[in-house]
């Protein structure tokens, strides 16, 4: 196997003897596999396009199939045989209705491939397909591609998020097709490539713009909540992950049970939503960020339901308590496919659940585009009036590799005339630091997960229109962390803006070259983290 898509990858170079997420070498293989049928899947429903033929079938199972190998999603080899097959059986469909309307298809490669008889043989295919050897392409020309592929997983993620909760853009399945099928296209060059790459991050941001029309159309704008970090006597269940349809199908199905629900990782800023916070028994949240899940969900005295990416390998003090839905899959973890959550229920009120009440402390949560442009004026009236002298925005993924304590150190030396903006789970590593307040507005803006990252440039888009000055030109620096290809995405969508300055961490991707990141430098000035004290210094003087 050979795998470099996401910030751990061994060594910072590649895995290739199994994944440091857990990825076993046959389910690595079945994944390439997958994403090769998906290209050529691309390739004919180009054609089919062409032919007028669009298939609303094909659209959901491209965002759904490339979001299965997105990383920390889906482990099962199984799912993966299945979901090969469906792409060949989709694939032949549209050849026949293209053929029929007089239409060509492409008849070599991807878009031609049969499946093995088994998966011992489809894995032996996955093999032949993955990423091509340093030495068999153009080293600059394999890092776009890759690129764009793990941009385009990040898309197909946040499409299918927003597709479930009824929002759609033909633009947005056009695209993915358009991105997987140019990988194909050698006569495609560096400066297509970076096109593409950047076109990808045009695409993102609609796609997490449907995304969040699909969570505040569905659930209300975010509003500021105290979250208690402790517990509820009584029984309990957990849900991680990012789908707020699966919590709210849960809160629903939980009802009058005498079960509290609570959230795990990415699925904090859920309590801000009034659609879901109006259930009286979603009590808090329980652990930090994902990475830390083996040692918090043994001490989870109830079941656990992982909705979307960031399952770890289960421990076996708790592998009879865990379920998985969606895309999400662990060989031998129950996988519940009907969204009927009877077995997770049941398994909490079998189990001995908390035994005393013990709130802890809470965090704030809530702050998306609507509630801080709700005190824009406010905001802008301090930054005229000096009381706040520099925004931060620091998020992003967390992660176990050693260096992301620097986010920490940051936060913490940041000036108190400072605000610190964050999203997604890299605000575990210090969303319950009190940081104060300056003038009533919080220092620490939780803006949502990963997925709300639309409502963080909505932000910085408002308040450069009301100081009449470019984002670049705002006193705002951004300090990401990433970890998986969701990051990709999203820090394609900041190049596709112009925002420039970028500083990212804890490393950076084994999959750029130094001749395309030289070219992101160049045009975009994005820099790796040194130290908190360096990088401070740089930004304030």
């Amino acid at each position: 196997m050979f795998c470099f898509q996401c910030e751990q990858t061994a060594k910072g170079e590649g895995c290739t003897k199994i994944g440091v997420c857990g990825k076993q070498p046959d389910t690595a293989a079945l994944q390439d596999l997958l994403i090769f049928v998906t290209k050529g899947l691309s390739q004919v429903a180009l054609a089919a396009r062409q032919a007028g033929i669009k298939d609303p079938e094909t659209d959901h199972y491209i965002c759904e199939a490339i979001f299965s190998t997105l990383t920390n999603v889906d482990f099962d080899p199984d799912r993966f045989v299945e979901l090969v097959r469906e792409g060949v059986r989709l694939r032949d469909g549209l050849k026949d209705k293209v053929q029929a309307a007089g239409g060509r298809v492409p008849s070599v490669g991807p878009a031609a491939y049969v499946p093995g008889a088994d998966r011992q043989a489809m894995v032996t295919q996955g093999e032949q397909v993955g990423v091509p050897p340093a030495d068999a392409l153009d080293p600059d020309v394999r890092a776009l591609r890759e690129l764009l592929v793990y941009g385009i997983k990040g898309v197909a993620a946040y499409a299918d998020h927003a597709r479930i909760l009824g929002q759609e853009d033909d633009a947005v399945y056009q695209f993915i097709y358009e991105g997987m099928a140019a990988t194909l296209n050698d006569a495609l060059e560096v400066n297509d490539l970076v096109g593409l790459a950047l076109k990808c991050g045009e695409i993102n941001l609609r796609a997490m713009e449907l995304l969040d029309a699909g969570n505040t159309g569905t659930y209300g704008h975010p509003v500021p909540t105290a979250v208690p970090l402790g517990h509820k006597k009584g029984k309990a269940l957990l849900v991680s992950g990012h789908d707020l349809k699966d919590l709210e199908m849960i809160l629903q199905q939980t009802a009058g049970k005498g079960i509290y629900v609570y959230t795990h990782g990415e699925m904090l800023p859920t309590h801000g939503y009034p659609g879901l916070k109006k259930h009286d028994h979603f009590y808090g949240h329980y652990g930090t960020a994902w990475q830390n899940q083996a040692k918090e969900f043994a001490k989870f005295p109830g079941a656990i339901v992982m909705t979307t990416n960031c399952i770890q390998k289960p421990q076996e003090s708790y592998s009879d308590n865990i379920f998985t839905t969606g895309l999400v899959g662990w060989p031998g973890v129950r996988h519940i496919a009907d969204k009927d959550f009877a077995p997770a229920i049941e398994k909490s009120l079998a189990m001995e659940g908390f035994s005393d009440d013990d709130p802890g402390k809470s965090v704030m949560v809530g702050f998306g585009r609507n509630a801080v442009l709700g005190v824009a004026g406010q905001v802008i009236e301090a930054v005229k009036n000096k009381a706040i002298r520099h925004f931060f925005l620091v998020g992003g993924c967390d992660g176990a590799k050693p260096g992301r304590d620097y986010y920490t150190r940051l936060v913490e030396q940041i000036p108190t005339d400072c605000v610190v903006l964050t999203l997604a789970c890299g605000k575990f590593r210090f969303f319950d630091k009190d940081l104060g307040d300056i003038g009533g507005i919080p220092r620490l803006l939780d803006i949502g997960q990963c997925n709300d990252a639309y409502s963080a440039v909505k932000i910085a888009v408002a308040l450069a229109e009301a100081f009449e000055c470019g984002v670049n030109d705002l006193p705002l620096s951004m300090i990401l962390s990433w970890y998986e290809q969701k990051a990709v995405a999203i820090l394609l969508t900041l190049l596709h803006l112009g925002i420039k300055d970028i500083r990212l961490g804890p490393s950076l991707p084994a999959f750029i070259t130094p001749n395309v990141l030289n070219v992101l430098v160049e045009n975009f000035n994005i820099m790796p983290i040194s130290t908190p004290e360096q990088d401070l210094k740089a930004i304030l003087g």
